[in-house]
């Protein structure tokens, strides 16, 4: 079974389910619970998504296969995603904006939609780039999906770079070599052929090795550019506790330097999920699993803006109003969720790039529908990136919720991920949610779709094969 995506690339890059093994693993999070406001009036959550989740269950369905629920992130698949939200005011480089309405699965209950945006730059605002590229050759690279699909995708992204812009090209498994010094992007042949040289062998993960593409970076680091080290694997990193703690101790020392680290999962059967997605944690990235080329453009180019940061330490805060609110449940963010009493004095480290989206979904329980209050308020905090001291934002949630019907698009969108997720998950949650549910709600909602993804998201329900 075969499936291309909108640019006409074949998803599966010339490989057949039965060819695949899965054999991935992935963190396995208890959904959050409704949680009574008169014993918790706060929930705060960290504005750190990624895409990956929602590449890999794309993987999954276009080969005819059911994704594990464990390897669903709800909130992953909604911020996959980016809504037509309001810029932000002219000192700000954040805006917020909320709406509540009717929960189509479950008669009585709201969804209540958090959404923040950062400021859009143009593209010759960009910021030059210094991409450092570190490429697992471990023999398990060896296949259509993994080295192969990562050659064509480098091609892809020298095409779409600047003159000035600049690559390296280090590989490491049994040792580390720099097969590309920092080159300028004009010499577009010598790029390409060092590309072609990428092959694989030897076994194992090189620690020294990120290290070594940190010093790269930092010795041909752009002032207010996007200086990035780019950690590429499928996943068989073969790191025991130790050398775990080596990776987390170094980028724990690097996530100062101004380089940043994005790491890019390949391949199927991808047996360290859950390591990948922790490592780009800890030093100011983001984890993407690219399973075609498409996917690669999203990321590189497509929505490139969103490597140049416009606000860190993000957090977001919603305080509930026990008069108006019974109970809540935040949709996902169960590894990035904070509960209050352990949030004095936490420095989160999330950030938030140029043009960037993050949405947030609760369900939650009304009362005292006829008081005219608010349900509740949102605070946000985050430093700009030139800047040493915090700023916050605050943001009125309405008192009284809309029917669905005459939601948003943002919300109709946002809500119709939201139900793909449930079910993907088996969500105890759910309640009357279905697989049409999931498709009218979504089919609904294009007039905002710059890049076709939510039209691809509808196509990809109606192949699942699930209800």
């Amino acid at each position: 079974m075969s499936a291309c995506n909108r640019d006409g690339v074949d998803q599966n890059y010339g490989i057949d389910s039965e060819d695949i093994a899965f054999n991935k693993e992935y963190s396995d999070l208890a959904e959050n619970p409704f949680v009574k406001v008169e014993a918790q009036t706060i929930s705060i959550v960290s504005t750190d998504v990624e895409g990956a989740s929602y590449a890999d269950v794309r993987q999954y369905i276009n080969l005819g296969q059911t994704p594990p629920t464990t390897s669903v992130k709800v909130e992953d698949l909604i911020n996959y995603f980016t809504y037509d939200y309001p810029e932000p005011v002219l000192s700000e480089n954040i805006s917020l904006s909320s709406e509540v309405t009717a929960c189509p699965w479950r008669a009585g209950h709201y969804l209540m939609r958090i959404g923040l945006k950062g400021k859009s730059i143009s593209e010759s605002e960009q910021p030059k780039s210094n991409y450092v590229f570190l490429v697992d050759v471990s023999k398990s690279m060896n296949s259509p999906e993994r080295l192969e699909l990562l050659q064509s995708g480098l091609k892809l992204l020298l095409d779409n770079l600047e003159a000035t812009d600049k690559i390296s090209l280090i590989t490491y498994s049994n040792q580390t070599k720099l097969v590309l010094k920092s080159t300028a992007c004009d010499r577009k042949d010598e790029i390409r052929a060092a590309i072609d040289k990428l092959f694989t062998g030897g076994s194992g993960v090189d620690v020294p090795s990120l290290t070594y593409s940190y010093s790269v970076a930092m010795d041909n680091f752009i002032a207010n550019g996007s200086n990035r080290v780019i950690m590429v694997s499928d996943g068989d990193l073969n790191v025991n506790p130790s050398s775990s703690d080596e990776l987390v101790k170094v980028i724990n020392e690097k996530r100062k330097s101004g380089v940043n680290l994005t790491v890019l999962g390949f391949g199927k059967s991808n047996p360290n999920n859950h390591l990948m997605e922790q490592i780009p944690n800890k030093g100011n990235g983001n984890y993407e699993y690219i399973d075609n080329l498409g996917q690669f453009m999203k990321v590189f180019v497509k929505e490139k803006a969103k490597f140049c940061p416009v606000a860190k330490n993000a957090k977001i805060q919603v305080k509930f109003n026990e008069l108006k609110v019974d109970s809540f449940r935040l949709i996902g963010y169960e590894e990035r969720a904070f509960k209050k009493e352990a949030t004095d004095g936490y420095a989160l480290d999330a950030e938030i790039g140029a043009t960037q989206t993050i949405t947030a979904i609760y369900e939650i329980v009304l009362r005292n529908l006829s008081v005219d209050e608010k349900i509740g308020i949102v605070d946000f905090t985050y430093t700009k990136p030139d800047e040493k001291q915090s700023r916050q934002l605050g943001l009125d949630i309405q008192a009284i919720p809309g029917e669905f019907n005459n939601a948003s698009e943002n919300m109709r969108f946002a809500v119709s991920v939201t139900a793909f997720g449930l079910l993907l998950k088996h969500s105890k949650y759910k309640g009357t949610a279905t697989k049409q549910m999931v498709i009218d709600l979504g089919q609904g909602a294009f007039t905002f779709d710059p890049n076709g993804y939510r039209r691809e998201f509808v196509s990809l329900v109606n192949m699942w094969t699930g209800e």
